[in-house]
C-alpha cells in the first residue's frame, strides 16, 4: 500500500537558485523508503525547503522497501519515475542518475562525503557527483543480552567465531525455552559479510566478480547446516521465494530470537518497539579467516535524470547535505553520519535511550573492521545481481531443492550469465 506524504505551500511566482524565474509551479516527486523516521525527517525539511522556494511543491510518497527494489527500476527504465528518491542499489541506478556536480559546490561534497561518492559512481573514470549518503550503515548482529542473563551463558567475546556464537546462541534458547537461537535477514548483502570474514574474495586477481569461491561455499554450506539443525530460523529465508526481502526483526521484538543478525538500521526501531521488555546490545560481525567484517552500506538520496527540474532537485538535496540539516537528520533519525565533520563532531542523538546510544557508538566502532573487500563490493555497480544470485540459489540449498554444490555451481553460471548482459 502505499501512503503519500504532501509537502505543499501556496502555489506563488517560483524561484530558483541564481535568480531564474518560472511562471508556473514547479512540482518535485519524492520516492521515500525507510526502517524507522527517515521520511518524516526528510519530509519536514522538504517542508522548510519550499518555505524558502515558494512555487516548489514537493509531494513526498512514501513506499514500502521492495517497491524501491522492483518498481522503481521499473518506472526509470520506461521513463516515468520520481524527481528523486532514496534508494539502496547505489551503483545499479546510475545510468538514471542526475549529475549534481553543475548545481552544487563539489569542493564542499568531496570533502564532507569523501570516499563514499564512488558507491553512486559508473566506474573509475566517473568522477559526478551523484548521492547524498544519508544512512550510513554496517551489518552485524544484536543480543537479547537479558536472555543470556536468564541462561547463565557467557557472551562471546569481540573476536569470537561464527561457531562459538552459534553455539552460545543455541544454549540460551535451550535454557530459556525461547523459539530462535539465530537468524539473519534474508538478503544477499547480509551474508555477503559473514562470507568475506569467511575467507570469501568475492572478486578475483583481476577486480572482476566471481562471487562463488572456496570459503564463500563453505559458509553456505555452514549456513544451510544451521537451517537444518534449527539453529537459524528457517522460515525467514525458506518461506520466500525469488530475491524477496525478509527480515527477523518482529521475532526479536517479540523476544523470540536470542540473536539477530542483520545491521545499524535497526537500531532506532528496536528503541521505539522493545524500550523496557528487555535488555539487547550489539554485538557486531564474527570473525574468521578473512577477518571481523560485516558490509558497510545504507542509503542514498539520488535525482533522477529526466527530472524537468534539475536545479530545484539538485538544491534540494545540497540544502539537505548542509553541515547543520545533515547533522539534525542523523540525531534525529539515529543513523551513523556518512559526512566526515559531522561524524567527526558526534551526531547528538535525539531522545535516544542508554541502550540506544550505546548501540550506536558500537556500530560506529565497527566501520572500522570493515574489510576493504565489503567496501568494494558494496561499490560496485554488479552488486544487485550478486546480492539476488546469492539469495535465490542459497534458498534453494536450504529448502533441498539443490545440493550446496549444485547451488554454487549454478550461482557461477547465473553471474556468468549476468556479467555478459552488461557488456
Amino acid at each position: 500500500m502505499k501512503q503519500k506524504i504532501l509537502a505543499t505551500t501556496a502555489l506563488t511566482a517560483a524561484f530558483l537558485a541564481g535568480g531564474m524565474s518560472v511562471v508556473n509551479a514547479q512540482e518535485i516527486r519524492f520516492m521515500c523508503s525507510s526502517d524507522g523516521t527517515e521520511c518524516d525527517v526528510l519530509n519536514e525539511m522538504a517542508t522548510r525547503f519550499e518555505a524558502d522556494h515558494p512555487g516548489v511543491d514537493v509531494v513526498m510518497d512514501v513506499v514500502p522497501y521492495q517497491a524501491i527494489l522492483e518498481s522503481l527500476p521499473v518506472q526509470l527504465a520506461a521513463g516515468t519515475g520520481p524527481d528523486l528518491a532514496t534508494v539502496t542499489d547505489l551503483g545499479g541506478l546510475n545510468q538514471y542518475y542526475l549529475d549534481l556536480a553543475p548545481y552544487v559546490d563539489r569542493a564542499y561534497w568531496e570533502d564532507s562525503f569523501g570516499d563514499v561518492l564512488d558507491w553512486y559512481r559508473a566506474g573509475p573514470d566517473d568522477d559526478g557527483i551523484y548521492g547524498l549518503h544519508i544512512q550510513m550503515t554496517v551489518t552485524g548482529a544484536f543480543i537479547n543480552r537479558t536472555l543470556f542473563e536468564q541462561a547463565g551463558v557467557e557472551v562471546p567475546g569481540e573476536d569470537a567465531s561464527w561457531d562459538e556464537w552459534a553455539e552460545a546462541s543455541r544454549a540460551v534458547a535451550e535454557a530459556t525455552g525461547v523459539t530462535f537461537p539465530m537468524a539473519m535477514d534474508r538478503s544477499g548483502h547480509r551474508i555477503a559479510g559473514p562470507a568475506i570474514s569467511y575467507g570469501a574474495k568475492i572478486f578475483d586477481e583481476n577486480g572482476e566478480p566471481m562471487l562463488v569461491d572456496d570459503a564463500f561455499t563453505a559458509y553456505v554450506q555452514k549456513f544451510v547446516d544451521w537451517h537444518e539443525d534449527g539453529t537459524m530460523a528457517r522460515d525467514v529465508w525458506a518461506g520466500q521465494g525469488g530475491s524477496s526481502y525478509r527480515d527477523a526483526a518482529q521475532e526479536f521484538i517479540n523476544g523470540e530470537l536470542v540473536y539477530y543478525y542483520s545491521g545499524s538500521w535497526q537500531t532506532g526501531r528496536f528503541d521505539e518497539q522493545i524500550g523496557d521488555l528487555f535488555d539487547w546490545q550489539v554485538v557486531g560481525s564474527p570473525c574468521g579467516e578473512g577477518g571481523c567484517s560485516g558490509m558497510p552500506g545504507g542509503s542514498g538520496l539520488v535525482g533522477f535524470s529526466q527530472t524537468e527540474h534539475p536545479e530545484i532537485v539538485a538544491e534540494l538535496m545540497d540544502y539537505i547535505a548542509s553541515q547543520e540539516n545533515y547533522a539534525e537528520f542523523s540525531g534525529r533519525t539515529k543513523n551513523i553520519p556518512a559526512h566526515r565533520a559531522v561524524a567527526a563532531a558526534g551526531a547528538q542523538y535525539e531522545g535516544a535511550s542508554p541502550l540506544s546510544a550505546a548501540a550506536l557508538n558500537a556500530w560506529g566502532a565497527q566501520v572500522g573492521r570493515v574489510s576493504p573487500i565489503a567496501f568494494a563490493y558494496q561499490g560496485d555497480g554488479r552488486n544487485r545481481a550478486m546480492f539476488n544470485i546469492t539469495v535465490q540459489r542459497v534458498t534453494q540449498a536450504i529448502v533441498g531443492e539443490l545440493t550446496v554444490a549444485e547451488a554454487m555451481e549454478r550461482a557461477k553460471s547465473d553471474l556468468e550469465a549476468a556479467l555478459a548482459e552488461t557488456e
